[in-house]
């Protein structure tokens, strides 16, 4: 049996409100809000009595959805580590941008700031790793070239 599809990534933050709005501002458009308490969902992730709050957000091409969540309870106490781009573990969301700089433009706006530079890679993408909201890096690129066999 093999993956049909990739359905949506998950990030839990603390703060939704400021964690949707960064994300509207990259070109993702709300799809769903749910409050979800029951049972059923303690027990897929191992948390009895949680309650949390979500926002589905959806990329402009319709193929690909982010699951943001707040949990009300449980809380977690340790909080949002803002962990190095090399820290083992799922590191960083990418997104393609139209305007690059433009888009670094308007986070910043926000409050959110570049962890490097941009940089041009081999011609096909201008790339650049935003820290977000809670820590989250978000790798951003904007294709300028042909990115077929770009990793050979």
């Amino acid at each position: 049996m093999a993956v049909e599809r990739m359905d949506h990534v998950g990030v839990i933050v603390e703060d939704l409100q400021a964690a949707r709005a960064f994300f509207e501002e990259l070109g993702l458009r709300a799809v769903g809000e749910a409050t979800v308490d029951e049972a059923w969902a303690g027990r897929v992730t191992g948390l009895p009595g949680q309650r949390v709050e979500l926002v589905m957000l959806q990329t402009p091409d319709g193929h690909s959805q982010l699951e943001v969540s707040r949990f009300l309870t449980p809380v977690d106490e340790a909080g949002p580590e803002a962990a190095p781009s090399n820290r083992l573990g799922i590191r960083h969301l990418a997104f393609v941008v139209s305007d690059l700089r433009g888009t670094l433009e308007r986070l910043a706006r926000l409050g959110f700031e570049p962890v490097g530079t941009v940089e041009d890679y081999r011609g096909i993408y201008l790339l650049c790793y935003v820290r977000g909201p809670e820590g989250i890096i978000v790798e951003l690129a904007e294709q300028t070239g042909d990115p077929t066999g770009m990793l050979g």
